[in-house]
């Protein structure tokens, strides 16, 4: 597993101390209002759900960070490249603690995350999966310059997929 640093952040290997920040995050309703299967996990489950975010590294060859404030050294979240079995297309995705929030680090953190998954993995595409209804993370995937294709059908859940290529990510650099 490799780290990425932005301005502001570092997007590193989740650890085992994580895991209580993690948790937090996850069983937080707001948080998880759109993500997954629409509710909270339990302490466990999102335990289990760190660790197979781990092997997803193992075996695909990259995956989701976990997020820390530089500054701070605060754990912010989760951010990265994600393409389960049955998944329609290699996704970026992005889940932060509600206090870090409207900051721009969702944004930074994504950025960094294409930028590694078009100019090092040479995706030629890039999707993100997102709830019809979660307007801030509309708002930040046309940020990236994704733009809305269709709607599909996911794990029981309509979604919107949102995509940009490579080379519409290099004409925006």
């Amino acid at each position: 597993m490799i780290t990425l640093q932005t301005e502001r952040l570092i997007l590193r290997p989740f650890r085992e101390d994580d895991k209580d920040a993690y948790a937090a995050m996850c069983g937080d309703p707001e948080v998880m209002r759109y993500i997954g299967d629409r509710g909270v996990l339990s302490y466990q489950d999102s335990w289990r759900h760190m660790a197979m975010l781990i092997g997803h590294w193992e075996l695909r060859g990259f995956g989701t960070w976990a997020v820390e404030e530089r500054s701070s050294g605060a754990f912010v979240g989760r951010v990265g490249l994600y393409y389960p079995n049955g998944w329609p297309e290699k996704e970026v995705g992005w889940t932060l603690i509600r206090e870090h929030w409207g900051k721009g680090f969702a944004f930074e953190a994504a950025r960094a995350a294409l930028a590694h998954a078009f100019d090092t993995l040479q995706w030629t595409r890039a999707i993100s999966l997102i709830a019809p209804d979660n307007a801030r993370s509309i708002k930040l995937a046309e940020r990236l310059g994704e733009h809305f294709e269709r709607e599909v059908e996911v794990r029981g859940h309509k979604v919107s997929l949102y995509a940009i290529s490579r080379d519409a990510w290099q004409r925006r650099a």
